[in-house]
């Protein structure tokens, strides 16, 4: 790793770059994603697993290694399902305090190699390098030396893409995978991307996919070559012209450092079997006051409630709801929630649902919270009370009454609020 003093000189180099106001010409940022993190850190921490099909999560799929995905093992999976998929595989218990530390450890390498990180998960992030030609040599051999420096200093594999812009990068790192490096120069961009299917392309998902493949759009290419207005009158305003944008490979979005995040959410796979609408709500006070805890601690309040809705079938759903005012008022969160809920209660009957989130988004800085009067007589002094003991004594040693007796899940490590 880089000394104090060495980043102190990196920085003042990538300003000086920035303040000289140079167009980005060449293919500066990079995409670093870990391999099946969670599995990979099982394999890493018990060499009896290493080249052995891992799966992690008992209940529904966490996690699971190369080995698992070739019998088609995937996340989010339930567990019966991809035992039979891969019946040697080794079922392991999700260990997140040691992906937490993992996690921390690999993003200080990041941070050793360009003070310009902007973190997406526990597992990825991206990297401007465009101020290191000089020190460090071109992108290609910084992304290289992250590799090994991530594979030495911390033992887990990890795929880096390099373009020109976040989306190519991003893009660049999927198609590596795994445990791979793949730059993408700005004269051969286009011929790489044009070949790629659809759901390469951000935004399209299943159905945007079927739509496009209806029409025999199957590639990145198809898609630039139809054309903005023909895109609009297919899919809309906003994705038409996104996914023409893509296509073309412009994206000027920079790689932005402590950028706050837009929403904060929580979510619970449920696994296949049925679910009362009262086992339903339990789990989503637990969803909603893990993220209101979140929000009041990061010092945020947000006026927009979505729930997301995974069901049997693996399609899926969203409702949102916006209230009047911010807050991170957990019962006003929670009263919104259910309304949603009992809203989706039909779909849930009849196709059944395997997982629950909820997000809160148009996140402010601490604005005025909400109390409305149904819940006037608690106001927020429940949500201080229980954030100064979880504070003083850890977050296990209090809960809400709705909670008491009940499994609240995962806690996923993640970045910092």
């Amino acid at each position: 790793m880089g000394s104090p003093c060495v980043l102190a000189v990196r920085w003042r180099v990538f300003e000086q770059v920035c303040e000289h106001g140079r167009v980005r010409g060449e293919a500066t940022i990079l995409h670093a994603d870990l391999d099946s993190f969670y599995a990979s850190v099982e394999q890493r921490d018990d060499p009896r697993l290493r080249g052995r099909p891992v799966i992690v999560g008992a209940g529904v799929v966490l996690a699971a290694s190369y080995e698992a995905k070739a019998f088609g093992v995937r996340t989010a999976m339930g567990g019966r399902q991809a035992r039979l998929l891969c019946p040697h595989a080794v079922v392991v218990p999700p260990r997140m305090s040691a992906y937490s530390a993992a996690s921390k450890a690999v993003f200080e390498v990041f941070r050793h190699t360009t003070p310009i990180v902007e973190g997406l998960s526990i597992d990825e992030a991206f990297l401007d390098v465009a101020g290191l030609w000089r020190i460090a040599g071109p992108p290609a051999d910084i992304a290289a030396q992250l590799r090994d420096d991530v594979r030495e200093q911390v033992g887990l594999p990890i795929t880096v893409g390099v373009a020109r812009t976040k989306f190519l990068a991003k893009v660049a790192s999927g198609v590596a995978k795994p445990d791979g490096l793949l730059v993408v120069p700005p004269d051969g961009e286009l011929a790489f991307l044009h070949r790629l299917p659809v759901e390469r392309l951000w935004g399209v998902g299943p159905v945007t996919a079927c739509k496009l493949r209806e029409r025999r759009i199957t590639t990145v290419g198809h898609v630039a070559r139809l054309g903005e207005p023909a895109l609009v009158s297919m899919l809309g305003a906003f994705a038409g012209r996104h996914l023409d944008a893509l296509a073309h490979n412009r994206d000027p979005r920079p790689v932005q450092v402590g950028r706050r995040r837009r929403s904060m959410g929580a979510q619970r796979a449920l696994g296949r079997g049925p679910r009362t609408t009262e086992e339903l709500n339990t789990v989503l006070a637990g969803l909603v006051d893990r993220v209101s805890r979140r929000m009041r601690t990061a010092g945020r309040a947000g006026r927009t409630v979505v729930l997301r809705l995974r069901f049997a079938d693996f399609s899926r759903a969203t409702r949102s709801h916006t209230l009047t005012h911010p807050t991170a008022h957990t019962p006003t969160l929670l009263h919104a929630a259910r309304e949603l809920l009992a809203a989706s209660l039909p779909m849930i009957a009849n196709r059944g649902v395997t997982l629950v989130g909820v997000a809160v988004g148009n996140l402010d800085d601490g604005g005025e919270q909400l109390v409305l009067p149904f819940e006037a007589h608690s106001g927020g002094e429940l949500d201080a009370a229980l954030d100064a003991v979880r504070e003083r004594f850890g977050s296990a040693a209090v809960t809400r009454g709705a909670l008491l007796g009940h499994d609240e899940g995962l806690v996923v490590p993640l970045l910092p609020d």
